[in-house]
C-alpha cells in the first residue's frame, strides 16, 4: 500500500461519510491535524487504526 493510496482512501471515505477532519480524529482518537497529514500525503496513520 502507498501513501498515495492510502491518503486517498481516507479522505474519500471520511467525505463519503459526511464527515470533517475533526470528527473523523476524535472518533480515532487522534486530532485533526494527523488527519490532515494523512489526507495530504506527509504520514501514515498506525496499523492498529486501521483494523476493523
Amino acid at each position: 500500500m502507498n501513501q498515495y493510496v492510502t491518503g486517498a482512501v481516507i479522505k474519500e471515505l471520511r467525505e463519503k461519510n459526511k464527515m470533517t477532519q475533526l470528527q473523523l480524529a476524535e472518533k480515532l482518537g487522534v486530532t485533526d491535524k494527523s488527519i490532515s497529514k494523512w489526507e495530504n500525503l506527509r504520514g501514515l496513520p498506525d496499523i492498529l487504526l486501521l483494523q476493523p
